[in-house]
């Protein structure tokens, strides 16, 4: 085992323990806001594995997406709805509970089984530089029309959603009548044997 490979090792370990680390302090945490941070922290550990496998440009679609604009817009839902309610235990919980765990533990145990199980055969290929410049290539020639298809499909998608978040205010006639003039102050009825303050 040479440098790299050690450091490739000591990596993939550090990242896969803060993404077994950040996704069960998602699970766990009673506050939703730690848990949409943690869940950024997942998202970066596997932005972190595509870097070492060598996938740039997946690992910088993975932050800008999932992070950037998926884990963001979690945490302004959060924050812009902001309900708070008092925790009402339910009853009987530990069934819920005992039943999840036995789920999680069977899935564990099953992909255990199959990575073990698993004959992994190690590539000897040379790896690309950049996987960006060859990705750009196919998108610009090979799927040029399928590229341009879907940045219609986002255009049309984001026109809509400006148009279903639109509020007209159309006032009505007598309420377009009075914007322009300005509230009278009542007047007051002043006895003819009373001398006027004002003169």
């Amino acid at each position: 085992m040479n440098l790299a490979e050690g450091v490739q090792i000591v990596s993939f370990a550090i990242l896969a323990a803060m993404m077994i680390g950040s996704a069960i302090g998602v699970v766990l945490l009673e506050n939703v806001v730690y848990s949409a941070f943690l869940l950024g922290g997942v998202f970066i550990s596997i932005a972190g594995l595509y870097l070492l496998l060598n996938a740039d440009f997946v690992a910088a679609a993975q932050v800008l997406i999932y992070v950037g604009a998926v884990n963001v817009l979690i945490l302004f839902a959060i924050m812009l709805v902001n309900k708070r309610e008092a925790f009402q235990p339910i009853a009987k919980s530990w069934i819920r509970r005992a039943a999840t765990a036995l789920v999680c533990a069977g899935i564990f145990a099953l992909l255990s089984a199959m990575v073990l199980t698993t004959p992994w055969a190690i590539s000897t290929a040379v790896p690309i530089e950049s996987s960006i410049i060859t990705i750009g290539l196919h998108f610009f020639t090979d799927f040029l029309l399928p590229f341009e298809l879907a940045s219609i499909l986002l255009l049309m998608a984001l026109v809509g959603a400006i148009v279903l978040a639109r509020r007209e205010f159309l006032p009505d006639e007598d309420e377009a009548d009075t914007a322009l003039t300005l509230p009278e102050r009542p007047r007051e009825l002043v006895p003819a044997g009373q001398n006027n303050p004002e003169n």
